[in-house]
C-alpha cells in the first residue's frame, strides 16, 4: 500500500494511542463521526484545513499523519524482515505496518538494533578471548604455574622420607610459585576489568596506528611535500602510539605514505578521479601506475569514504582503514572469501566484486582487490608481495550479483560455507 492512502491509518493509531474517542476526535475537528470514520478507514482523502484540525487535536506534526514514519524506521524494519526470512509482499509491507502500528514497530526496530549491538559486542570478546595475545600469555602463566604448584605438594605430600633441606627447597618454591600465581592471577583480573571507557584498555597495536591516521585523516603534509625525514619525529610526537608494535607498524605505514605520494601526487590523482571516476584500473592505466599503489592512495580522499585492507603474503592484515558496514577483525582471522585472499593466488590481476557483509546492515560495497609484489625479483627466492583490498560504498542504483562474505567464523551465520573454518556461535540461534 502506498505511503500517501495511510494518512487515515495514522490517525486511527494515534488517536487510540492517545485514548481518545472517535466522536470526540470528531467533535474537536468539526466533521462528524461518520466522516471521520471513512478516514481512518481510508476510503476518503485528507488535506489542506482539515488536516491541519486533526493533527491539532491529536498533538502531533501533520507530516506525522501524512509521511507516517522515518526512513530508517522502514529501512530497520525491513532488515529485520529479512534477517527472519521474510520475503515478497510480507517484507514490502513495512511501510504499511510503520504507518498503522507506530508504536510496536519502534519496539521491533530498537530490538533489532539492541540485537545487532549484542552481536558485534558478541564478535569482540570472541575475538578477544581467541586471539588477545596478553590474554593467551597470562592463561598460559597461571595454568603453567598452577601445575608447578601441583607437582611439588605431590612430591612433599607423597615422598616420607624426604631429607629436610630438600623439604626446605620445595616449601621454597611453593612459597616463591604461589607468589607468582597471586600477581598474575591479579594482573590478570585487572586488565579484564579495564576501564571500558578507556582508549588503551584492550587496544591493539593496529588499533592504535588506525586512531593515529584517523587523527590525521590519512594525510600528512610533510610526506605529501616529499619530506620523509619527519617520520621519526611524527611518530615519536604521536600520543596514539602507546607500544613499541604500534610505533614500528606506523613507521612502516608512512615511509609506504611517503613513496606513493612521491610517485602519485595527490593533485595528479584528484584531476584523474574527477575525470574517469574512481575505477582503479582505469586510474592506473591512465597514469602508469600500479593498481595498489592507486588504491593506497585512493584511500587517503576523504570524498570517496573509502575503506582499505592490506595484507601480507601469510594471509595477516597489516593494514587496516575502516569502513562503516564492513568489520575487520581485530586480531586476524578474517573471512577467507574476501577479495584481498583471493588476490594472493592471482598475482597482478585486479578482481573486482559487489559484496556485503554478514550481519549487521550488510551494507552493499564495491570491492576491488590486487596482488603485487613488494620485493625485487631474485634467484629461488620467492617475491614479498602485498594484496591490497579497497572498498567503496555501492553505487546508488547499481544491480547485479552480490557476494555474501562474513567478517570472522565464529561470529558469521552463513550456512554450509566451504570455507568455514570453526563453527559459529551463532548457529545455535544466539
Amino acid at each position: 500500500m502506498a505511503r500517501e492512502v495511510l494518512t487515515g491509518s495514522r490517525i486511527r493509531e494515534r488517536r487510540v494511542m492517545a485514548g481518545m474517542k472517535q466522536a470526540e476526535l470528531a467533535r474537536q475537528s468539526a466533521i462528524s463521526a461518520s466522516y471521520l470514520n471513512l478516514i481512518e478507514h481510508n476510503r476518503r482523502k485528507i488535506g489542506g484545513k482539515l488536516l491541519l484540525a486533526i493533527a491539532r487535536a491529536l498533538g502531533v506534526e501533520p507530516q506525522t499523519l501524512t509521511e507516517g514514519a522515518e526512513a530508517a524506521l522502514i529501512s530497520s524494519l525491513r532488515e529485520a524482515a529479512v534477517d527472519a526470512g521474510l520475503s515478497g509482499p510480507e517484507a514490502e509491507r513495512a511501510d504499511e505496518f510503520a504507518g498503522r502500528f507506530p508504536g510496536w514497530a519502534e519496539v521491533l526496530a530498537g530490538a533489532r538494533r539492541r540485537i545487532a549491538a549484542l552481536e558485534h559486542t558478541v564478535e569482540a570478546l570472541t575475538d578477544r578471548l581467541a586471539h588477545d595475545p596478553h590474554l593467551a600469555a597470562s592463561m598460559h602463566e597461571l595454568l603453567s604455574t598452577a601445575a608447578a604448584i601441583r607437582s611439588t605438594a605431590a612430591i612433599l605430600a607423597e615422598t616420607k622420607t624426604l631429607e629436610p633441606e630438600w623439604r626446605d627447597r620445595f616449601h621454597a618454591n611453593i612459597n616463591e610459585d604461589s607468589r607468582r600465581l597471586s600477581n598474575s592471577a591479579q594482573s590478570l583480573v585487572a586488565y579484564l576489568e579495564a576501564d571500558p571507557d578507556a582508549t588503551d584498555a584492550g587496544i591493539s597495536p593496529q588499533e592504535e596506528v588506525e586512531a593515529f591516521l584517523s587523527r590525521h585523516s590519512y594525510h600528512f603534509e610533510a610526506l605529501e611535500a616529499g619530506r620523509e625525514d619527519e617520520i621519526d619525529s611524527l611518530v615519536r610526537a604521536a600520543s596514539d602510539l602507546r607500544s613499541a608494535a604500534a610505533r614500528h607498524i606506523a613507521t612502516a605505514v608512512l615511509h609506504q605514505l611517503a613513496r606513493d605520494a612521491a610517485r602519485l601526487p595527490l593533485a595528479q590523482l584528484v584531476a584523474a578521479v574527477e575525470d574517469l571516476g574512481p575505477d582503479p584500473a582505469a586510474l592506473a592505466q591512465r597514469m602508469h601506475q600500479p593498481v595498489g599503489r592507486v588504491m593506497r592512495r585512493m584511500a587517503t580522499l576523504p570524498e570517496l569514504q573509502s575503506g582499505l585492507v592490506v595484507c601480507d603474503r601469510s594471509g595477516t592484515v597489516i593494514f587496516r582503514k575502516s569502513i562503516e558496514g564492513f568489520t575487520v577483525p581485530r586480531f586476524g582471522a578474517c573471512c577467507p572469501l574476501w577479495p584481498l585472499f583471493g588476490a594472493l593466488g592471482q598475482q597482478g590481476q585486479v578482481t573486482a566484486v559487489r559484496l556485503a557483509q554478514l550481519g549487521g546492515a550488510e551494507a552493499e560495497f564495491d570491492a576491488f582487490a590486487v596482488c603485487e609484489p613488494q620485493s625485487a625479483p631474485a634467484y629461488n627466492t620467492a617475491p614479498l608481495v602485498q594484496s591490497v583490498m579497497l572498498l567503496l560504498p555501492a553505487a546508488a542504483g547499481a544491480s547485479g550479483p552480490v557476494a555474501q562474505v562474513g567478517s570472522t567464523c565464529r561470529v558469521c551465520s552463513k550456512d554450509n560455507c566451504p570455507a568455514r573454518r570453526e563453527p559459529s556461535i551463532l548457529s545455535a540461534g544466539i
